[in-house]
């Protein structure tokens, strides 16, 4: 049995299927870690959502914040954004049950007996003050919240850029939001931990005092795999971490990253759309 890690799908469907025959990868035996953002932006997101759904146990993904963007637009009543490639999903006679299935997705992933030991996966990385113990625990707070009846009110409140620092005693949506934002957002953070959203692209974007969580060390040895950042391009400077960057950008341009989680070994088609960021 082979477990790959596949960097973020973006819609990009004919990408996905191209890598997953690459692999040779067979659902029986085999199995995937998706990092997040199986829908928008790309052509194809409805069809990205059924693939990853149809392969049952053999594929795990966690929830990235185009996939919370989905979620609040279905649900939450948020607007749709100019550069939104979600009609698909929400006039497709399945919607219903595909979005119940995309709402099911933890936050957080992690196997204590892999090869190189305890490894975690999410979408945006993990803070250097959350030990993976913490942050599963927080991961599954979010989780209980949209599996339960007022995952509604919760998705009507996600979208905010504060509160940005972590505190033990921070409660209700507050508390949510950043547990979120932490796990599907964070790039750049200062020493505190505190995060900021200003700074999308390149690690020159970083605004004054801020860097990337990666390049803060951690007490722990787990092994972090991660998406988000197409910017980095696999690419992790400085890093104080063990870590996997495994967003490639397919969807602006770039290529479709998998990584075989035994041997280190990473795969990759490239996009078949051009440069378009």
């Amino acid at each position: 049995m082979t477990t790959y890690a596949i960097g973020d799908l973006h819609g990009c469907h004919a990408e996905f299927v191209e890598l997953l025959e690459r692999l040779a990868f067979d659902p029986r035996h085999d199995r995937l870690w998706l990092v997040g953002d199986l829908v928008n932006r790309g052509p194809d997101s409805l069809a990205c959502l059924r693939e990853v759904m149809a392969l049952g146990a053999s594929a795990v993904t966690v929830l990235g914040n185009h996939d919370f963007h989905l979620l609040a637009v279905a649900r939450g009543g948020a607007r749709e954004q100019r550069k939104d490639t979600l009609a698909n999903i929400l006039a497709a006679p399945d919607r219903e049950r595909l979005l119940d299935w995309l709402q099911a997705r933890p936050l957080m992933v992690r196997e204590d007996s892999s090869p190189r030991g305890l490894t975690v996966m999410t979408h945006a990385g993990l803070l250097p003050q959350w030990s993976p113990d913490q942050a599963g625990a927080l991961a599954d707070e979010v989780q209980a919240i949209l599996t339960g009846d007022n995952s509604g009110t919760f998705l009507e409140q996600l979208y905010g850029n504060e509160p940005s620092l972590w505190r033990d005693d921070l409660d209700g949506i507050e508390r949510w939001r950043l547990i979120v934002n932490v796990l599907t957002r964070m790039r750049f953070i200062d020493a505190r931990g505190r995060l900021d959203f200003t700074g999308k692209e390149g690690l020159d974007s970083a605004p004054s005092g801020f860097v990337p969580w990666f390049q803060y060390p951690r007490t722990d040895a787990a092994w972090l795999l991660f998406g988000h950042w197409a910017a980095l391009q696999g690419d992790l400077p400085d890093s104080r971490v063990t870590a996997e960057a495994l967003d490639t950008g397919c969807v602006w341009g770039g290529g479709l990253t998998a990584l075989d989680l035994s041997t280190g070994k990473r795969t990759r088609v490239p996009s078949r759309r051009g440069s378009e960021r």
